[in-house]
């Protein structure tokens, strides 16, 4: 494949080479460019040989230059040779429950070895080929992130629809003997991948310490969106409570041989279970904290800390906390923490139920627009502020799930909108300092 080219930095070692804009890079050294980390990697070297072309004819150059020195070429895409998407149709897909009519964006399935590297994304290894794996070996592309699920072969190929995921297991082999090293994660499903599997895994993973640094476990979601798909349920919180007693036991195992965790429960699975969370030292400096292991005991720890070096004084401020009804108890303790340092606050917390997704989707990053105008009037919510966590909008922050704007909610309210994005947002929107 060929690259275009978009633009040529002045007086750097291409243009000095006569390269310019709107031609297309053949190759580097002999070797395609399908993405910027091939192009960082390939580049790298002090000796290149250049391949472009120009009006359908190729052009050779040779650059000598330092080790790192940037070539100055640009490009419109970081992958060139698009997105990755999933191959598989498994039966806890979040993606397979959404209701239709939603962004576009959102119904897309990646499944990209390089968003694992670059962002954190968890990808199953069934996009990957042999040539896939040697080049992240080579490249030295680590850490990868992968969704386990299980390590009985057959069961991932069930859980997953598709025939080659059990084999494809064998590339965390290959990694671990290459010193790539990987986080995993298993979304759990009652009476399919829980129980004796569930240990089978957990047991498997540990055996490939250090190079899997670190597993979580979340529990899977289900919205009511699911005419048509596998015939699945939630777990309860007798069944909660069973996970957590199973999985600390490994922790504290693994703990005593390793000095680490290894294996953490997403917040849900204490929340669900009517049971404290663990402190900060649990978490091993959260490696899965992308994954909703340990956003509480962090949120919690800060905010202790920044109440113990803040003056009690403030002037008087009403706010309005919006959340989901799974945080509103952990929500609910922060405000009156900060009640009992600033004598002069009125907060209060609302808790929005999910209509939009239905089922058991509690959490509040998928509340969406509509459920907090259809639910809270402008009378009801008065005040100074209103405030909501930024895991509510997606990354621009100005659109909610279901397609309604930041700006619509905040016009129906009639005053602003407070996102916090941490503990340190959180009080300066509650106190006004």
């Amino acid at each position: 494949m060929s690259v275009l080219i978009s633009s040529v930095k002045k007086g750097s070692l291409s243009d000095i080479s006569g390269i310019r804009e709107g031609d297309f890079l053949v190759s580097v050294n002999g070797c395609e460019i399908r993405d910027m980390l091939d192009y960082g990697f390939r580049t790298s070297e002090e000796k290149l040989e250049i391949i472009f072309e120009r009006d359908g004819e190729l052009h050779r150059r040779k650059i000598f230059k330092n080790p790192y020195e940037d070539l100055g070429l640009c490009f419109d895409e970081f992958l060139m040779d698009g997105q990755h998407s999933c191959k598989n149709k498994c039966i806890f897909c979040f993606i397979d429950q959404l209701p239709k009519g939603m962004r576009p964006t959102l119904y897309f399935k990646d499944d990209d070895e390089r968003l694992s590297f670059l962002f954190g994304n968890y990808i199953t290894l069934t996009n990957l080929e042999d040539e896939d794996v040697d080049r992240v070996i080579e490249m030295k592309i680590s850490p990868i992130n992968i969704s386990v699920h299980t390590l009985d072969p057959l069961l991932r190929c069930k859980m997953m629809n598709n025939r080659f995921a059990g084999e494809k297991l064998s590339y965390m082999n290959r990694f671990a003997d290459a010193g790539i090293e990987m986080n995993c994660q298993i979304v759990l499903c009652p009476g399919v991948n829980d129980g004796e599997h569930l240990d089978f895994t957990v047991k498997g993973l540990f055996e490939m310490y250090p190079s899997v640094r670190s597993v979580a476990i979340v529990p899977v979601g289900l919205t009511k969106y699911r005419e048509g798909l596998p015939k699945l349920r939630e777990f309860n919180a007798e069944e909660a409570a069973l996970i957590v007693d199973r999985i600390e036991g490994f922790s504290e195992s693994f703990r005593r041989r390793t000095d680490i965790g290894f294996v953490y429960l997403s917040d849900e699975w204490y929340l669900k279970a009517g049971r404290d969370l663990p402190d900060e030292e649990y978490y091993d400096g959260y490696p899965q904290i992308e994954n909703g292991v340990g956003m509480i005991s962090k949120f919690r720890t800060s905010l202790d800390d920044l109440l113990d070096g803040v003056k009690c004084n403030s002037s008087k401020r009403k706010t309005h906390i919006i959340t989901g009804e799974l945080a509103e108890g952990f929500i609910c303790e922060c405000v009156e923490k900060i009640k009992k340092r600033f004598n002069n606050i009125d907060a209060t917390v609302h808790v929005v139920k999910n209509e939009f997704f239905g089922g058991g989707v509690n959490v509040a990053g998928l509340v969406t627009g509509g459920d907090i105008m259809s639910q809270l009037s402008p009378e009801k919510v008065d005040g100074d502020l209103i405030l909501i966590p930024s895991s509510m909008l997606r990354s621009e922050g100005d659109l909610f799930l279901d397609g309604i704007s930041l700006k619509e909610v905040e016009k129906y309210f009639g005053r602003e909108i407070a996102v916090n994005d941490n503990a340190g947002e959180f009080l300066s929107a509650v106190t006004g300092r």
